[in-house]
């Protein structure tokens, strides 16, 4: 199975077919970063939204869900208007990476600049640290209290930890 995936990946990323045109219409919000448009799975590029499962505290120190919060915010944001996405690259699991808009606005830069996300610089090179210092310093989303990176909280999750215990770290951004 494997195998097979890898070969098919293979053969979309050579062919370039899965990455010719953009996308363009109305979509589904699958999670903060995840987009669904024509069926077809999109990643936003660059950026990375707390998980659907995660935990952040606010300002009341209490926690919530902000992987929730972030998807839900997307969706209100993008109100059923066509959004239109740039495929850049497959992922690991073979979804469409792209930078996506509504009506102009980068969504990445958008989920940033709100708190909803992080840039991900592995990835995006700093596109969107501007973004995120200025929802730092204005304290919105998830800057608001303390949060685990995404990335950290799959990582622990992949070591058999469960959400409530994955999303609270001693490490955690205050």
């Amino acid at each position: 199975m494997l195998k097979r995936r890898t070969l098919t990946l293979m053969f979309l990323l050579l062919s370039g077919a899965a990455l010719a045109d953009d996308f363009f219409g109305q979509v589904s919000v699958i999670d903060g970063d995840t987009l669904e448009i024509h069926g077809i799975r999109i990643r936003l590029w660059g950026v990375d939204a707390p998980e659907s499962s995660q935990l952040c505290r606010g300002e009341d120190s209490l926690q919530y869900r902000c992987g929730a919060q972030a998807a839900n915010e997307l969706d209100a944001f993008i109100a059923r208007r066509p959004v239109n996405c740039s495929p850049l690259s497959l992922d690991q699991y073979g979804r469409t990476v792209a930078t996506c808009s509504v009506a102009g606005s980068d969504l990445g830069e958008w989920l940033v600049r709100n708190g909803l996300a992080l840039d991900w610089p592995q990835y995006s090179k700093g596109r969107y640290a501007a973004a995120q210092r200025d929802a730092e310093r204005a304290g919105s989303g998830i800057w608001k209290g303390s949060y685990v990176e995404p990335w950290l909280y799959r990582a622990c999750l992949r070591s058999n930890g469960r959400p409530s215990a994955c999303s609270d770290d001693a490490n955690a951004h205050s």
